[in-house]
């Protein structure tokens, strides 16, 4: 006869064998809804003291960079020799103002010596030559002259008796012979009178080229010469402006090559501020953008004269030039921090500038929670900077707190709880 199982009631059926199925479904959806809600985020503590906060604030942004810029002459002349030579004296010492053509160093060159000499010694043997040849050919005018004059008085001669033949041919008292001797005897005396009268005139016609000739190669010679000798003036370096010697590269008996340069002279009546940017900035930078930059308590203004387009070590060279008057006692080496405004004040979202921004590169930052017993991680966007605040473009609201200190110690944490 079967048993008739008596089924459980009240607490006992909830515990039973045929409800662990539900108890086990039960657990599983608690489960699943714990990884579904549980916070994931990452908490650090951290200490408050160590932590600066600065609040979101709606203001102008002033879109300027501050830079540091050294004080040059406007206008340097670099001292470079025209003939090279040996360092003998040093007349003037670096740093010392000097006048123009006021002799700064002397320098020595014994091969410009020789060619000084041999220079002198070639005009005059170039001289000599000329006197002689002028002197020669003095002596053949005098020698054509003679015979000339010889050659006049034989015609003279050949013509009277000429004359005194025909009349006796003429009465018939003398064969036609003797008067026919005596035509051509004459005619042969006026043939070589022509004849030394043609070549007297050739002859000075070639005296006076050549003679022309040598003359003018005489006188390049002695133009030549008085080069030479300016070269040798050259090796006296003299200061081409009044100014200051500011660089004065050389050692007494250093050899020094034509062309080098071996100081600079500093005009010191008007300077510039010599700076260098970041290249960062290198495509906002242009020619006549203000910067000022205070000096004992007064205000400067400059600007932009020129930017050099080669980028060294990260950063590009710019020159400005003083807009007002310079300031009182300015002197070359000195360093102004300058404030140059690359472009109009616009209203923005700012905050502080701070060591976040290294950790960040300005994508997120912590914000402080109302109750300010914690700081949430937040994406944000940060447009433009200045020396003072960022430019917040997105994330932040005016009024909220944020913490702009270093983030080295925090890590991976989304929440720090103070």
């Amino acid at each position: 006869m079967d048993r008739q199982i008596e089924q459980k009631k009240g607490i006992g059926k909830v515990f039973s064998k045929r409800a662990l199925p539900y108890w086990g479904g039960a657990l599983l959806l608690l489960f699943i809804g714990w990884l579904v809600f549980r916070d994931n985020s990452k908490k650090l503590r951290a200490q408050v003291e160590n932590i600066t906060i600065n609040a979101v604030t709606q203001g102008q942004f002033n879109d300027y960079i501050r830079i540091s810029g050294q004080v040059v002459p406007m206008t340097t002349i670099q001292l470079s020799p025209m003939e090279g030579g040996v360092v003998q004296k040093i007349v003037t010492e670096e740093g010392s103002y000097v006048h123009e053509g006021e002799v700064i160093l002397v320098l020595s060159n014994e091969t410009l010596d020789m060619q000084i000499l041999n220079a002198e010694a070639d005009l005059a043997e170039k001289e000599n030559i000329l006197r002689n040849t002028m002197i020669q050919m003095e002596q053949q005018k005098l020698n054509l002259q003679q015979e000339k004059l010889q050659l006049q008085m034989e015609v003279r001669r050949k013509k009277r008796t000429y004359d005194s033949q025909k009349a006796l041919f003429n009465e018939g008292l003398i064969a036609s012979e003797a008067w026919l001797q005596a035509d051509e005897e004459y005619q042969l005396a006026l043939d070589r009178l022509k004849l030394v009268e043609n070549r007297a005139k050739q002859d000075s016609l070639y005296r006076s080229v050549e003679i022309r000739q040598m003359q003018e190669s005489l006188e390049n010679m002695r133009l030549n010469m008085q080069m030479i000798r300016r070269r040798k003036d050259n090796l006296s370096i003299k200061a081409p402006i009044d100014g200051e010697l500011g660089l004065l590269d050389v050692e007494l008996g250093q050899a020094v090559a034509a062309g080098t340069k071996i100081g600079q002279i500093n005009n010191m009546e008007s300077y510039k501020i010599e700076a260098k940017i970041d290249e960062h900035y290198i495509d906002r930078i242009t020619a006549g953008l203000e910067a000022d930059f205070e000096r004992q308590g007064e205000k400067h203004c400059v600007h932009i004269r020129k930017v050099y387009p080669e980028v060294r070590d990260g950063k590009f060279k710019a020159d400005f030039k003083f807009s007002g008057e310079q300031p009182a006692n300015i002197r070359t080496g000195q360093t102004f921090y300058l404030n140059l405004q690359l472009g109009q004040p616009i209203e923005a979202i700012l905050i502080p500038r701070g060591a976040f921004y290294q950790k960040t590169g300005g994508k997120w930052i912590y914000v402080v929670s109302s109750d300010g017993k914690q700081a949430v991680k937040r994406e944000i966007r940060i447009g433009r900077q200045n020396p003072q605040y960022y430019e917040v473009l997105e994330g932040l609201e005016p009024g909220e707190k944020v913490i702009t200190s270093s983030y080295d110690n925090y890590g991976e944490s989304d929440v720090l709880i103070f």
